[in-house]
């Protein structure tokens, strides 16, 4: 259970993390926020950070898109990160949220002139979505596009756009969204971005089409590149396509590396997860929990 989180600029006990119903993001949407894993490594009992400061970049760069002015440093949200995670002790895997809001209690629509603050907690998190697989479906909600609200940024507001994909998929009886852009093509899940493989090809949507540019995503292209010696293609894809693709996997802090079997009901290949998928996922769970020597840079230990 959460103890502690970050708050009005110190450590606080987590009932003292309070905000007015009156405060600007609150009604609005107007903050954005950040995912990041922390993973428990049972053999060391130590807990790694992933990527911890490309998290705190990509969420930097997030309030910019909102204006807010934020005197932080990457470094000084890391490291009030790592107090924080060392002062909650978790053993355990855990996500930690970061938040960027409009502090102000005020009636008025706008994103500059407003007070910004930061505040950071954190939860126990294990799988998000299945791990042997996912039945996904393609929404009919369109994701949100750039010259509306940018979904390169964690916008809060934004994720009213997911959580509709989101409700439906679950409703219509799948585990996931598959969310296209507005012309048409496979954008992302409703909070995650999405793969596939065809004749030993990886191919993912490039960032122009309207995705998250996900650190995890990132991450698996370079291991899809540099380890597995696979063609990556950046490139625009169609509905259609994404029915006949031999393998397919969402993406993302939270998801982590998740197979997708089936699409609309197609099955992909024989219905279970792909050698490919089956390697990054395996890779990649190695890599953040720190028993990869190769990317200990990438991995910040608590404690």
């Amino acid at each position: 259970m959460t103890k502690f989180a970050y708050f009005n600029r110190q450590i606080v006990p987590i009932e003292d993390a309070k905000i007015s119903i009156m405060t600007h993001t609150f009604n609005y949407g107007t903050g954005c926020f950040g995912g990041i894993r922390g993973y428990w490594n049972p053999e060391r009992k130590k807990l790694y950070v992933f990527r911890i400061q490309d998290h705190y970049r990509r969420f930097l760069d997030s309030a910019r898109l909102l204006r807010a002015e934020l005197d932080y440093t990457v470094q000084e949200l890391a490291d009030i990160t790592i107090e924080l995670l060392t002062k909650e002790g978790w053993r355990e895997d855990c996500y930690i949220r970061p938040i960027a809001y409009k502090a102000d209690t005020v009636i008025g629509v706008r994103a500059h002139g407003l007070q910004d603050a930061v505040a950071i907690f954190s939860v126990p998190m294990g799988d998000y979505l299945k791990p042997g697989g996912v039945h996904a479906g393609v929404s009919s909600w369109r994701r949100v596009d750039d010259n509306a609200i940018p979904a390169r940024g964690k916008i809060i507001g934004s994720y009213a756009n997911s959580a509709l994909a989101k409700s439906d998929a679950l409703l219509n009886g799948f585990d996931e969204a598959i969310v296209l852009n507005q012309d048409g093509h496979v954008s992302e899940g409703s909070a995650a971005n999405f793969m596939m493989v065809r004749d030993g090809v990886l191919i993912t949507p490039p960032i122009t089409a309207n995705v998250l540019e996900g650190i995890t995503r990132r991450t698996l292209l370079h291991l899809a590149r540099t380890e597995l010696g696979l063609e990556v293609q950046e490139r625009p894809i169609d509905r259609s396509e994404i029915y006949l693709a031999d393998e397919a996997l969402f993406c993302g802090t939270g998801v982590q590396v998740t197979p997708i079997t089936a699409i609309d009901h197609h099955p992909l290949g024989d219905g279970k997860p792909g050698p490919i998928t089956t390697r990054l996922h395996d890779r990649y769970m190695d890599i953040v929990r720190g028993r990869v020597e190769e990317y200990a840079g990438w991995v910040t230990e608590v404690g």
